[in-house]
């Protein structure tokens, strides 16, 4: 793909801007390279001289998706908050603004994660357990557990935690199956999350008096 790479920039973003476009709304399956080249302004024959065929370009924009989500918001967490729920609201509040910044990689990916990984070879599939690891790790990095209720097991009350975010995860992805997510509404769901997250912050923290 180093052709590709080397076109002119402006050509190179028309065109993958129009690939995740249509992978967002339309899913693999039913996603047409005759509508990417129209979207992109470019002709059939210049997409296939530097994607063999559709699978291909999928992959490369997997690629370019998960670079990006690596370097513009896991490599950039900031872990100097210590408080465990006001650490997390500031990574989900972070992700928002990286996704309103590229939003078509994120939609793309959202795609990816929801309804298609049987389309991922094995090293993409583990790279994505990666990232997504690595990512989780940095929420539990230096965090003050003080604040926890003192009749509580930190360890399973984190775990408790940690399936509460998993099941909420689950949640999401089953109601997202199917929908358009070139129009996904992020801010509704950012809304959402945040009552939960003040649900478990009062279920498992002391009260202010008691700290």
């Amino acid at each position: 793909m180093v052709a590709f790479n080397d076109i002119q920039e402006e050509t190179q973003k028309k065109i993958v801007s129009a690939a995740l476009e249509e992978f967002a709304e339309k899913g693999y399956d039913q996603a047409s390279t005759n509508r990417i080249v129209k979207r992109a302004g470019v002709g059939k024959g210049m997409l296939y001289y530097y994607f063999k065929n559709k699978k291909e370009l999928y992959l490369y924009l997997v690629e370019n998706s998960l670079e990006a989500i690596e370097h513009e918001y896991i490599n950039k967490i900031d872990l100097s908050e210590t408080d465990f729920f006001e650490r997390l609201q500031e990574i989900v509040e972070f992700k928002m603004k990286v996704y309103f910044k590229h939003s078509g990689f994120f939609n793309f990916m959202s795609q990816v994660f929801v309804m298609e990984s049987s389309h991922l070879p094995d090293n993409l599939a583990n790279r994505i357990d990666t990232l997504r690891t690595e990512g989780m790790g940095k929420l539990y990095q230096n965090v003050d557990y003080s604040r926890f209720r003192d009749d509580l097991d930190v360890e399973k009350t984190l775990q408790l935690i940690q399936w509460s975010l998993d099941g909420y995860a689950n949640s999401i992805i089953e109601r997202l199956k199917g929908i358009d997510f070139s129009q996904f509404e992020y801010e509704s769901y950012h809304e959402e999350f945040m009552e939960y997250l003040e649900v478990l912050k009062k279920a498992f923290y002391q009260k202010k008096g008691d700290e």
